[in-house]
């Protein structure tokens, strides 16, 4: 019977310095995306107000302008 031999640089229990590198990266880059995420729907915040402000004053100075000078139509 062979004696199974032990490498502590590479495995600590069954669980291996690559596999814990690879966890790394993938904990890494999903902070980025992330990050990434949060800006991208910070500017599209900004764009739908600034969107929504334009068509505001397009639709006030439609309708305002109808009876601006007091003529009703009647």
């Amino acid at each position: 019977m062979k004696k199974m031999v032990s490498q502590p640089g590479i495995f600590f229990g069954g669980f291996s310095v690559f596999a814990f590198l690879i966890w790394l990266v993938c904990t890494g880059l999903g902070i980025y995306a992330f990050v990434l995420f949060v800006k991208l729907a910070r500017r599209g915040i900004v764009a739908l107000d600034l969107y929504n402000h334009a068509k505001n004053l397009e639709i006030r100075q439609r309708y305002e302008s109808v009876n601006k000078d007091g003529n009703d139509g009647h």
